[in-house]
């Protein structure tokens, strides 16, 4: 599910410190979220909560008229967005506070850009689940709800691993996965050490999806780096 996906989300944040807001809004866009609604009050982020239906609202603990616990009540009275605390404050009964009344994390400043994007995804991964049953591609169709492969009127069943493998892809569309990435998607954390596996799988993949195995146009191999899926619009 992925980047590409989360891309699409629309990211509320609300702080009344506007170099806070300049900082969060480009480590978020050079990072590819494109939808960022910006408010630096209580009442700013409950008006454009309402107008605007984010996906995740990021709210500061402090704010001028009121605090970030207050808003996400008024938030939950409309929306079940989910919510990521961001504040300098770092107070065990702050954080309790926040978690307690259903906040989804916590993070306190001063923080790493990194470990702001590694949050964010985390939160919308587990909140939002890429609902695509049906994929085109080059010459056939992929239907992830029955594991089958539509092609030149056969149906090609999917194993487990070629079905994740696939749907990893997906979720990255026309984006480079890198091996590790989908050795850890087919194997766990401990992905090392998969990569003939990993190769093998990609070659019954392209017998089942391509035209010309020989010569993929769809599950493309980016040499030192990954593959790529290519999705027919």
């Amino acid at each position: 599910m992925d980047q590409a996906f989360l891309h699409t989300k629309k990211l509320l944040l609300v702080d009344d410190e506007p170099e806070l807001l300049k900082m969060v809004t480009a480590i978020l866009k050079d990072d590819g979220f494109e939808n960022i609604i910006l408010a630096a009050s209580v009442k700013e982020g409950t008006a454009a909560a309402e107008i605007e239906k984010p996906d995740l609202a990021i709210l500061d603990v402090m704010l001028p008229d009121g605090d970030g616990f207050s808003l996400m009540e008024q938030l939950r009275s409309f929306t079940d967005v989910p919510i990521i605390f961001l504040t300098a404050k770092d107070e065990a009964a702050d954080k309790l506070a926040g978690l307690g009344l259903g906040a989804d994390d916590y993070i306190v400043k001063p923080f790493m850009g990194q470990e702001l994007l590694l949050r964010v995804y985390a939160v919308l991964r587990r909140c939002y689940k890429m609902d695509r049953k049906l994929l085109k591609l080059d010459g056939c169709t992929v239907d992830f709800s029955r594991a089958e492969v539509h092609k030149a009127g056969k149906v090609l069943p999917l194993t487990a691993k070629e079905h994740t493998l696939l749907e990893t892809l997906a979720r990255n569309e026309g984006k480079i996965v890198s091996i590790d990435s989908l050795c850890e998607a087919l194997w766990g954390d401990n992905p090392f050490g998969y990569e003939n596996s990993l190769n093998a799988h990609v070659r019954r993949i392209r017998e089942k999806i391509e035209t010309d195995p020989s010569k993929p146009v769809s599950l493309i191999t980016i040499k030192g780096l990954g593959y790529k899926l290519n999705i027919r619009k």
